[in-house]
């Protein structure tokens, strides 16, 4: 199944090594920013939670823009020096000391991760054709998750908060690591570049329309609209809806949520290359509608663990963990199928606006979700949250299926690229 899921491209194969590498890296530092920035450089709690949210507002704003560039100039030239950019505030997390240099390097860190995976999904699908682009998808999922989970594994044995310098050792390791790909690519000379059909004078970027013509396709506005509700309704909630409602309601330990997030790491590098495999000439549409489905109940799964709650601690200790691993099958589906969808829709000329936006869309869910669970959560003893992620994931589900008449069989993923019939030559007037 591995073989199988390889790009045929090795140009391809080197741009999926650096991203194990880079996540590699940022599993290092991912869980432990927060704790970072109050237990060891003494920020308050308020102070801390804003310099994350300055991270994703300007990151969400700049987002567009990286897509206008990508179109532009050519993915490369906007990717190599934002992951440089990447890794000189990575590094610098290291020497911060206050909560005005903090503000600073997120910005800087903010400016170089707006266009990283816009332009790095651009690259995949410029060196991928449709009959392997969603299996390269998914098995660049699989990668980005099994280097994140071992990069966790190897900072948690290492930090440690009465050591500061246990933290700057894993940004600096961290910096390093955004620097293998963009390495990668600098040995890839000719990957990345802009497309022949875009190059030319000013007029014929005029002609494309930029994010107008984007935003003009119905089909791909649809799938802009899934995506937001589904994602505000099951990505957004793992960092904040899930953690909250695990330790609040369901009265678990913090262990406990860490034993469900290795679940979900697990189930997701396990179980992604055979629902790759599962997935090929099926309907993305169906796919999709099915994620909502998977995400519905997954929360309904953590919904009855706090039903339980204290009376059976480890029947609600392993709701909890059902509920990550039952998302994380989810994840496997969608990770495939949303970026070829997109791609799939994109043309050439626009595809780095097509995939900016489809990362605007965690973007924006990322910052609705974590201000709406708090509230939510605190209705009803959680009763609330649960009957709205339910049925936002329920509701996205159908927006999945209304897309379905919108598209072609070959871009719903049900012909194969051999399989598309060419279209007939236009007689002669």
């Amino acid at each position: 199944m591995l073989r199988r899921a390889l790009p045929a491209r090795p140009e391809a194969r080197r741009i999926l090594l650096g991203t194990l590498f880079s996540a590699v890296g940022r599993g290092l530092t991912l869980p432990f920013l927060f704790i970072y920035l109050t237990d060891v450089r003494g920020l308050t709690d308020t102070r801390a939670g804003l310099v994350i949210g300055w991270f994703g507002a300007v990151t969400l704003a700049l987002s567009p823009l990286a897509g206008t560039f990508i179109d532009r100039f050519g993915a490369r030239r906007v990717v190599l020096p934002c992951l440089v950019i990447e890794a000189i505030g990575v590094g610098s997390l290291a020497l911060v000391d206050s909560t005005a240099s903090a503000f600073g390097v997120m910005t800087l860190i903010a400016v170089g991760s707006s266009a990283i995976w816009a332009g790095q999904n651009t690259i995949l699908a410029s060196l991928t054709d449709d009959g392997e682009r969603q299996r390269v998808f998914g098995l660049n999922f699989a990668l980005l998750n099994l280097g994140i989970g071992t990069g966790g594994l190897i900072s948690g044995a290492v930090v440690d908060v009465a050591r500061p310098v246990t933290f700057e050792v894993i940004y600096l390791l961290d910096a390093v690591s955004y620097l293998t790909p963009a390495l990668i690519l600098l040995t890839l000379p000719h990957v990345g570049r802009r497309p022949v059909a875009a190059t030319g004078a000013k007029a014929a970027d005029r002609r494309t329309g930029g994010y107008l013509t984007v935003l003009r396709d119905r089909p791909f506005r649809r799938l802009v609209i899934f995506g937001l509700v589904l994602t505000t309704c099951g990505y957004a909630q793992i960092e904040v809806g899930f953690a909250a409602y695990s330790v609040r309601v369901v009265e678990v330990t913090p262990r406990v949520v860490a034993w469900a997030l290795a679940a979900n790491t697990v189930m997701i590098v396990l179980s992604q290359l055979l629902v790759i495999r599962r997935l090929e000439g099926r309907s993305r549409t169906r796919a999709l509608a099915t994620v909502g489905a998977v995400f519905a109940g997954a929360w309904l799964v953590l919904g009855a663990a706090g039903v339980v709650g204290s009376g059976n601690a480890l029947l609600a200790a392993l709701g909890v963990v059902a509920c990550s691993a039952i998302f994380g099958f989810g994840e496997t589906m969608l990770s495939p199928v949303m970026p070829a969808l997109t791609n799939a829709l994109a043309t050439d000329e626009l595809r780095g606006r097509y995939n900016a936006m489809s990362s605007m869309i965690f973007g924006i869910s990322g910052v609705v979700g974590p201000v709406t669970a708090g509230p939510l959560i605190g209705a009803a003893n959680g009763r609330v949250w649960v009957a709205v992620v339910v049925g936002g994931c329920l509701a996205a589900s159908l927006l999945a299926l209304s897309l379905r008449p919108l598209l072609t069989a070959a871009q719903d993923g049900r012909l194969t690229a051999a399989e598309t019939p060419e279209p007939e030559p236009a007689r002669a007037t």
